[in-house]
């Protein structure tokens, strides 16, 4: 989909870019973006770090110019080099330890993908989670393939408007400049699919993205074939229109598999992520009983090659259909197959709720076999919610393990500690990311070089929300007293606390709000200031999630605050690695029970930034008593609101007695010595146990191995 013509102009010697650019490979591997950078470092900044679009607008006269500098081709060929041995790397962990382990791919499938910000094609945590995992398949030779949807105009871009909501922008995303391909046959057609919504057909084109190893294919309805109703019905991620939601994932799961067919591919496993993309397993199921499998036996078949992986206990995070409209459509969709096709409907029937629904999670776990929950917290919690599927067993009994999501270290370590790393662990340290006792040799660096790297990713923060609030200011879409609220005032010398993640209720965003004098008190005292920044978007038909970011957003205006509150309009990928980089504490607030895992904590972790939050999710597993603070870790009662006082109370004693104190207590050399070992101990505890090697080498043979032996036995 790139404008080839453009593309063309590459001199040979340098050819070659035009390949690297295709795969996002360069997304992970620093030095394959200094050498984009390198090219034309303004194209680089202007196209927001995105090569495809970069070579689409360098004139020839620097392109020429950087094909005879002698500088810029030793980077070339360097990086160049690292991408052929990379891609063609047979002794990748997956080809050492487990060869011939899966005799096909794995297929990952996702309503989201986050692989970088220039195909801006996701919400949030599960589609980041996603790309991680694309990422770390590639980086360990597990053979995977991902499907999804490319959305024309992706999630929305939030604007805050002077008197405090959050307004959605949706911008139609320019494909011919994003790192993506359509597939074609031979004989230059589309490779297109096609699927029955009620009575109509949809004809459904597939694209690709190269995630390294990983394929990614993503299904698009925007085709001259389609009425203009289904050719938006791919537009937009996560719409609340319910219908078109439904229509999404029927599209999704059964487009999917076709697509994968269509294609030649034959996975060996299928993972389902989250309950988006069950109808995946229901078009498995019905190509079987097609062939003349029964259907019992066609079940276990799909079953027994189905992970399904569950990311929430919120209500919100799970699709629940009207049971009628579903069956509107799988009517027709299952007409051929008489009464297996109402047995078919009935596996996504929760006949634990009180009206008839359709409950797209209830269907994944009842055609998956291997089943897991994000953390050790939430497989407990999925257990107790979902034990009335095995009324037979105890609660403990109930097949729904765990894998604790990781993050991926290539995409989400800081460069600059990277290279601190380099020096101190060797150069090939990321080879054992997994391994405590690598990490263990971090306590050694000298405090200086760790502080001083800690103080220049601050640096890039804060200068980064300084240029988004001017140029905002310039483009006329901020009033001057926005530019102080978003974070304008802030300073590289005060203890700054970051919050950022969506905004739902359950995460209680405003909760250090509870008491504003003593708040007050905090962020304004005078030897010992804090700053507290804050990023999240609200989900356009969650109106309590949209005041939450009003309150949040005014008070960033309240002058008692003295500008050290802050919000950070427009989350995104490329903001949330400044912030996870490049706060001090990272907090984190949800009402305790209702967290799935919550990787953005792993990711500030990851880069020395210790986290002060509520045991919950990945953190109830994550905290040792020296890598970072709990909040409240006891008891609660039946009232929310009371519960919520107590929470604000232990956080503000936290960051008194605490926090504060030892950040602010520094050597002679104004070194905070006691605040690095909080650090070091962070890096130390969240990289090997959070990272996404970790996490994929579980996924594979806790899960991938055993049901690839089961189907061979």
């Amino acid at each position: 989909m790139k404008d080839t013509e453009s593309l063309s102009k590459l001199p040979e010697r340098i050819g070659r870019l035009r390949e690297l650019a295709d795969n996002l490979w360069w997304s992970w591997h620093t030095e394959a973006r200094d050498l984009f950078r390198a090219l034309d470092y303004q194209l680089w900044s202007a196209s927001g770090h995105n090569p495809v679009k970069q070579l689409c607008d360098v004139g020839p006269g620097r392109l020429q110019a950087a094909a005879q500098d002698p500088v810029f081709l030793d980077l070339y060929d360097s990086v160049l080099s690292n991408f052929d041995t990379y891609m063609s790397d047979q002794a990748t962990w997956f080809d050492r330890q487990h060869p011939s382990a899966l005799p096909a791919p794995v297929a990952y499938f996702s309503m989201e993908f986050a692989i970088h910000n220039s195909l801006p094609l996701y919400a949030g945590g599960l589609g980041v989670l996603a790309g991680d995992i694309c990422k770390e398949a590639s980086d360990l030779g597990i053979p995977m393939v991902g499907v999804g949807f490319m959305y024309p105009q992706g999630y929305f871009h939030q604007r805050l408007s002077p008197d405090c909501w959050q307004q959605c922008d949706y911008r139609q995303l320019d494909f011919g400049e994003a790192p993506l391909c359509r597939l074609c046959t031979p004989q230059g057609n589309r490779v297109t699919i096609q699927i029955r919504l009620e009575q109509r057909p949809v004809s459904v084109a597939v694209c690709q993205v190269k995630v390294g190893r990983t394929n990614l294919y993503l299904l698009d309805t925007n085709l001259e074939a389609n009425s203009p109703q289904d050719r938006k019905l791919s537009s937009r991620l996560y719409t609340a229109d319910r219908e078109q939601r439904v229509e999404q994932e029927l599209v999704l799961g059964i487009g999917g598999v076709r697509a994968l067919r269509a294609l030649g591919i034959k996975p060996c496993l299928w993972h389902a992520n989250e309950g988006h993309t069950s109808f995946m397993m229901l078009e498995r199921i019905r190509e079987l009983v097609d062939t003349g499998v029964p259907f019992e036996d066609a079940l276990r078949r799909v079953r027994s090659t189905t992970v399904f992986t569950t990311h929430t206990p919120v209500a919100a995070g799970t699709d629940v259909f009207p049971a009628q409209l579903v069956g509107r459509y799988l009517r027709s969709y299952l007409e051929s197959l008489g009464s297996t096709g109402e047995a078919l409907t009935a596996l996504g029937e929760d006949s634990g709720s009180a009206v008839h629904t359709f409950n797209m999670t209830v269907l994944g776990l009842k055609t998956a076999h291997h089943i897991n929950g994000v953390s050790l917290s939430h497989g407990q919690v999925a257990r107790r919610i979902w034990h009335g599927l095995w009324p037979e067993l105890r609660e403990e009994q109930v097949p729904i393990n765990h894998v604790t999501n990781g993050v991926h270290i290539g995409t989400w370590l800081a460069p600059e500690l990277k290279r601190l790393l380099n020096a101190h662990l060797g150069a090939n340290w990321l080879t054992r990311q997994d391994d405590p006792n690598l990490w263990s040799r971090l306590l050694d660096i000298p405090d200086g070089e760790l502080w001083t790297v800690r103080r220049v990713l601050k640096r890039k923060l804060l200068g980064a929300m300084l240029a988004r609030a001017q140029k905002a200011w310039r483009d006329g879409l901020l009033s001057a007293d926005q530019l102080i609220m978003m974070g304008s005032l802030l300073d590289v010398e005060v203890l700054t606390v970051g919050f950022a993640r969506r905004f739902a209720t359950y995460k209680r965003p405003s909760l250090i709000f509870q008491d504003t004098d003593r708040l007050e008190r905090i962020v304004t005292n005078p030897l010992r200031p804090v700053q507290i920044v804050f990023a999240g978007k609200a989900h356009p038909a969650d109106f309590e999630a949209q005041y939450l970011v009003h309150r949040v957003y005014s008070l960033a205006r309240d002058r008692r605050f003295q500008g050290r509150v802050a919000f950070a309009e427009d989350y995104d990928m490329h903001l949330a690695h400044y912030l996870t980089q490049g706060v001090d504490v990272w907090l984190n607030t949800p009402r305790p029970g209702l967290e799935g895992c919550g990787t953005s904590g792993m990711k500030a972790g990851l880069n020395g930034v210790p986290h002060l939050s509520i045991r919950d999710g990945w953190w109830h597993e994550g905290y040792n008593g020296e890598n970072g603070w709990v909040i409240a870790d006891g008891q609660r009662g039946a009232d929310p609101r009371s519960d919520d006082a107590l929470d604000a109370a232990a956080l503000y004693r936290l960051l008194e007695e605490e926090v504060v104190p030892r950040y602010y207590e520094r050597d002679a050399y104004g070194v905070p010595v006691r605040w690095l070992q909080v650090v070091k101990k962070t890096m130390c505890s969240v990289a090997p146990a959070f990272c996404a090697t970790r996490m994929m080498k579980q996924y594979a043979e806790a899960l991938y191995m055993p049901a690839a032996l089961a189907i061979r036995s």
